[in-house]
């Protein structure tokens, strides 16, 4: 009799032994994951944006009288018949669309919805609210155009060279 009850103490021990192992390492597993999470909640989380001033070339890159889509940058270069630049976006005031030059048509029409805007930026037709940006452009020393996305101009305001 001593035998089976030395036996049935095993299988107790068994069991206890197994779920201490099992608790152990449900903790263990929480612990990890918790730690986990919290080193990505303290590591920091940067967005990396293209440069709001950049280089987009020399002047004698751009003919008389062209348009140039950058789409990197998402700016339209305009080179007018007088020799003078201005850079638009291409991000249509409307709902955000990537606007397209339309050589055939002189205009610059937006794909979405439908608006339409004249080579100045201007709107001349569909929902777009108000005109597109121009920013700042002008040379550099060593001679390249230079277009700064942080500055607005007015429509007027255009890089003689």
């Amino acid at each position: 009799m001593e035998n089976r009850n030395a036996q049935k103490d095993d299988s107790v021990y068994g069991r206890r032994q197994f779920f201490v192992a099992m608790g152990s390492g449900a903790l263990a597993l929480a612990t990890t994951g918790g730690l986990v999470l919290t080193g990505n909640f303290l590591r920091p989380n940067v967005l990396f944006e293209p440069p709001a001033k950049f280089l987009v070339g020399k002047p004698n890159q751009y003919p008389l009288d062209s348009v140039v889509y950058l789409a990197k940058p998402k700016i339209l270069v305009i080179r007018e018949k007088e020799g003078y630049f201005y850079a638009l976006s291409t991000v249509c005031t409307h709902l955000g669309c990537i606007v397209n030059w339309k050589a055939q048509e002189e205009i610059i029409a937006c794909p979405c919805h439908g608006s339409r805007f004249n080579k100045l930026g201007e709107v001349t037709g569909g929902p777009a609210p108000k005109p597109l940006p121009h920013f700042a452009m002008n040379l550099t020393v060593d001679g390249y155009l230079e277009v700064d996305k942080n500055v607005l101009v007015d429509l007027s305001d255009v890089l003689k060279i």
